[in-house]
């Protein structure tokens, strides 16, 4: 390895490596930290430096509760919390072009987790097939995400911003083409493309956007957030005013909020909580505050936000098993509890269950809510974005990853978060706890060159995606096109969500 490599930023100089071909940077500073008066505000520039910076390991991630087990061996990190935790990782093959493709990744994580330094995310395939790798740490929890009404608000998603506009100003230096941006990203990761897609900030900070199980729905009111806010004020015993929640030692605000979301889990009330987080059961998200996000993102898409970008959305056949399976939940799961959920959503009960069941024959009732959460959360608001983007002139693609993993007793199906080591190419990567010891690389190889065709040219390498047909790729051992899966369980949520 040869760590004898710099680069000139408009900030400094940063010193990396050479790896198997490959110019690596790690933990570049794309803002200031976000600690003393700058704790609870928006992303503020960088400070230049003289001389030559490292850029040799990763750097540190926002303030974030660790993983509860078994989800911190499914989704290892290499990464610790700290204050200079606003940075992002590059991977080039050629730093003299100037002129390749672009990806920068957005991690997921529910928006209380996340960072760009995990084993699944190593770009170094995507710089050998002529990409610049971009991975990106941004703030969660109320770091990234309080909001009180009083002018500041979706934190996080101002830092993926900041983040491209570095990109937009810098990666030339680093072999990219700034005008060729593809953002992607995974679960909150792509739920924040979502918001992206519709914002003014972010225009003409990306050309393309991948969604990874998430689009854009996943919002909050301003009333709701505020509401979790003070839930938060309360916890730690201070004003909700955010001078007052900034003085709070992260570790205190970690605390809080976690105790914050075993009252959520223990008493899912729309009264109390807001429908939206009673609902997701999740309190930290992007927040409609009329400026940053002036409405709601989907909403804005099917007016026409976006319209220029090439998009490709997709989906895993199985997503929520990932969150009830390797807990054991999923055999807990009562016929009352199923028939409560599909209540809660707004389904018509017994012809819910009979589209459901008739699929899955010898489905339990934890494998039926297994399904229809998959579909709330995750395939129906892709299925929404997919529609409504399809409208404009620019490409639309979708995809479903439909290849079932053999951990769990073969339980966790095409879950969740699955086809992440597959697009990245990095399978074996720490991926064995969630794909086993023998994943098919072919797929792999398959995914990835995907991938990277939709990144330099606009096309992925199957028909795009319109509402007469909904052309879906299957990814699996042998990917297929087919036309409008599901089509009977899709058709039951139509007007419901």
């Amino acid at each position: 390895m040869d760590t004898n490599v710099i680069v000139k930023t408009r900030n400094g100089d940063v010193h990396g490596c050479i790896a198997d071909g490959v110019n690596i940077f790690k933990g570049i500073r794309y803002a200031a930290p976000p600690f003393g008066t700058n704790r609870l505000r928006p992303p503020q520039p960088v400070e230049a430096w003289s001389g030559v910076r490292d850029a040799l390991t990763y750097g540190p991630k926002p303030p974030q509760l660790p993983y509860p087990p078994p989800f911190d061996v499914l989704l290892p990190e290499l990464a610790v919390t700290g204050e200079d935790c606003l940075n992002l990782n590059i991977w080039s093959a050629d730093l003299g072009s100037a002129g390749q493709p672009v990806m920068v990744w957005i991690a997921g994580g529910e928006f209380e987790h996340g960072t760009g330094a995990a084993p699944w995310y190593d770009g170094s395939r995507f710089a050998h097939h002529g990409i610049v790798c971009v991975t990106i740490n941004y703030r969660v929890g109320a770091d990234g995400f309080l909001y009180l009404g009083d002018g500041d608000a979706n934190c996080g998603l101002l830092d993926q911003v900041a983040a491209l506009t570095w990109v937009q100003e810098n990666i030339a230096a680093f072999g990219g083409d700034p005008g060729n941006v593809t953002i992607f990203g995974e679960s909150a990761g792509a739920m924040s493309i979502g918001s992206l897609l519709s914002m003014p900030r972010a225009e003409g900070l990306f050309r393309r956007a991948i969604l990874q199980s998430g689009a854009a729905h996943p919002v909050m009111s301003a009333a709701t957030a505020r509401r979790v806010g003070e839930h938060l004020a309360r916890k730690l015993g201070v004003k909700a005013a955010r001078e007052a929640i900034a003085k709070v030692p992260p570790h205190q605000m970690l605390q809080a909020q976690a105790e914050l979301s075993a009252d959520l889990a223990a008493l899912r009330d729309p009264q109390l909580w807001g429908e939206e987080v009673a609902a997701a059961m999740m309190p930290w998200q992007p927040v409609i505050d009329g400026d940053v996000i002036p409405a709601r993102p989907i909403d804005r898409i099917v007016d026409g936000a976006g319209a220029d970008i090439d998009l490709m959305v997709g989906t895993n056949t199985d997503e929520w098993r990932f969150f009830l399976v390797p807990s054991g939940a999923i055999g807990y799961i009562t016929d009352e509890v199923l028939a409560g959920a599909v209540a809660m959503y707004g389904l018509p009960r017994e012809a819910t269950l009979a589209a459901y069941r008739a699929a899955r024959p010898n489905a339990s009732a934890g494998d039926l809510l297994a399904a229809i959460q998959s579909d709330w959360y995750i395939r129906i608001p892709a299925l929404r974005l997919a529609d409504a983007h399809a409208k404009s002139a620019s490409a639309t693609y979708m995809y479903e990853f439909a290849w079932c993993s053999p951990q769990f007793n073969g339980l966790l199906g095409a879950c969740h978060a699955l086809e992440i080591p597959f697009v990245f190419d990095t399978l074996g990567n720490g991926t064995e706890a969630i794909a086993g010891t023998n994943p098919p690389q072919q797929l792999a190889d398959t995914m990835h060159a995907a991938w990277v065709a939709f990144a330099t040219n606009g096309d992925c390498g199957w028909p795009k995606y319109g509402l007469s047909r909904r052309t879906t790729m299957r990814f699996d051992t042998t990917s297929k096109v087919v036309d409008d899966p599901r089509s009977a369980e899709r058709a039951l949520w139509e007007g419901v969500r």
